[in-house]
């Protein structure tokens, strides 16, 4: 079941959106606190957003700019300001599509369907993990993040592919050397510590500090 997450400040559009797309199985929230957007679109992951232009405190734009630094979900504008100056600037904000209201529902969930269609199939070719904008490509073990791109060794990747497919979760340091023995490589206590630590030095080059965590005696952790 894909997630959808809905920035409207007028709660009967956001709650008519809402009962409409449950219709279509999909889980559906909507913002209520305009003043820590962010906070919730990280906290509810989900994979595609509808944001109003017109919101209290900071309007869509900025917000969607601030949600582009942690994540590349897809991002649909609903606005009455529809004016082509408006347009440019939510795609140039990150927008990825723009739909003027009032709207017949029936066409926003067609475009719904297929930005999620062409995202998500999308990465399934690619083969990639995805996480509050971190992207790891499965096929070519880099990781990218905004315009950042880095080459990882055999172990760093398989420890960061470790910890992604486990997020919120702690992975032990046993689960991780577990999987990187399954490769045949050499791997012990003060080895796994070395590539997490040259791991964690590669993921602050391209901007992502504390992204792997360290929980004292038991593992590392992504949030």
């Amino acid at each position: 079941m894909y997630n959808i997450l809905i920035i409207e400040d007028d709660m009967t559009i956001a709650n008519t959106l809402k009962e409409h797309l449950i219709k279509w199985e999909y889980h559906v929230e909507c913002v209520t606190d305009f003043k820590n957007i962010k906070e919730q679109v990280i906290e509810a992951k989900p994979h595609l957003i509808l944001l109003d232009i017109m919101l209290p405190f900071f309007n869509g734009f900025y917000w969607c700019s601030e949600i582009r630094k942690v994540t590349s979900t897809p991002v649909i504008f609903i606005s009455s300001a529809a004016d082509n100056m408006n347009i440019v600037m939510a795609m140039n904000m990150g927008g990825d599509d723009f739909i003027a209201k009032p709207f017949d529902l029936n066409v926003l969930t067609a475009k719904v369907q297929a930005l999620i269609r062409r995202t998500y199939s999308f990465q399934g070719q690619m083969n990639v993990i995805e996480h509050n904008g971190a992207i790891l490509n499965l096929n070519d073990t880099t990781l990218s993040y905004e315009d950042n791109k880095v080459e990882l060794t055999k172990n760093e990747y398989k420890i960061l592919q470790l910890v992604l497919e486990n997020v919120g979760k702690v992975v032990s340091r046993d689960k991780i050397m577990e999987r990187l023995w399954e490769s045949e490589s050499f791997i012990d206590d003060n080895t796994l510590t070395v590539n997490v630590t040259r791991l964690r030095k590669k993921l602050e080059d391209v901007g992502l500090n504390d992204f792997i965590k360290t929980r004292k005696g038991i593992g590392y952790l992504v949030e």
